[in-house]
């Protein structure tokens, strides 16, 4: 993925429930131009596109909502009940959605921009930014968001879990954390401590130059 000159890609990442959505709206109040990846796989998949045909011709009339939409609740419920599904709609999707990421990134003119991305270290995005941030949230907390959140069953929030990295994968990872354990204002200063931190950086680190060592 490439931006401008000197505009610095910050990858966003962490567990499903963890609080990356929150993070990200802070380094929006912030200025900080926002590509979620959440959303561009729904404009990639819009009525009419290219996406949602190759999902209809692979999944069949069983992921077509009844108005000719993607069904997703049906979609989830068999990709993630099967590896080999979600694979199959991984090659489908992945592909649009870095071509769509790279075509926003042209036209960002900021000295940062945050890309969120769920799955950052599973489909190999990490190496495509110049910094990674991890939304920390243990894994306890994590499964009761989740449910709570999605209306899941037990099962279904397991695999769910499943299909991500690891928190120590992506922990592993990790140029920065952020960890949203505690209350919100919390998240607040640590958002604000990174936004300081890219503006600096973005000023005095070369395109091409960045990733040198890891720091928190």
């Amino acid at each position: 993925m490439t931006g401008r000159t000197g505009t610095l890609r910050i990858g966003l990442t962490g567990g499903i429930a963890s609080g990356k959505s929150s993070a990200a709206a802070l380094f929006a109040a912030r200025g900080a131009p926002i590509i979620d990846t959440d959303l561009v796989a729904r404009f990639v998949v819009r009525p009419g596109s290219d996406g949602l045909a190759a999902v209809f011709e692979t999944f069949g009339a069983e992921a077509r909502a009844p108005d000719g939409t993607l069904d997703r609740a049906a979609l989830a419920r068999r990709i993630f009940s099967d590896s080999g599904e979600r694979q199959r709609l991984e090659e489908i999707l992945h592909p649009r959605i870095r071509s769509e990421i790279r075509n926003r990134l042209r036209c960002v003119d900021a000295p940062y921009v945050v890309v969120v991305v769920p799955l950052l270290v599973e489909t190999g995005m990490d190496a495509d930014v110049d910094w990674v941030v991890v939304v920390d949230l243990d894994p306890a907390a994590q499964r009761l968001r989740l449910q709570h959140r999605e209306g899941l069953s037990s099962a279904e929030t397991a695999s769910r879990l499943a299909a991500q990295a690891s928190r120590v994968q992506r922990l592993a990872r990790a140029d920065f954390t952020l960890d949203n354990r505690g209350n919100p204002h919390e998240l607040v200063g640590q958002v604000a401590s990174l936004h300081r931190h890219f503006l600096a950086r973005q000023c005095d680190a070369p395109p091409g130059r960045r990733r040198r060592g890891r720091s928190r």
